[in-house]
């Protein structure tokens, strides 16, 4: 039978963590998606523009998360 794509990833993680632990399997992960831009200057660029006080804030507003978004990594 074949395994759909979201059985493949979630196999993956599973066998990441249960080999390596959360804290290294997410360094691993981390050395393969390396993202884009440059993040120093891009947060030189939006820190200047908001206080301390407007991130906290921002903050307490946000929505709870959705506890579910990484059910098909975390089990």
């Amino acid at each position: 039978m074949n395994k759909t794509q979201q059985e493949i990833v979630r196999q993956g993680y599973k066998a990441l963590v249960d080999s390596l632990g959360v804290a290294d399997a997410i360094r691993f992960i981390q050395h393969f998606s390396p993202g884009q831009g440059d993040y120093t200057k891009e947060r030189d660029q939006w820190l200047d523009k908001i206080s301390l006080e407007d991130v906290i804030r921002e903050m307490k507003q946000r929505p709870d998360e959705d506890i579910n978004q990484y059910e098909e990594i975390i089990e």
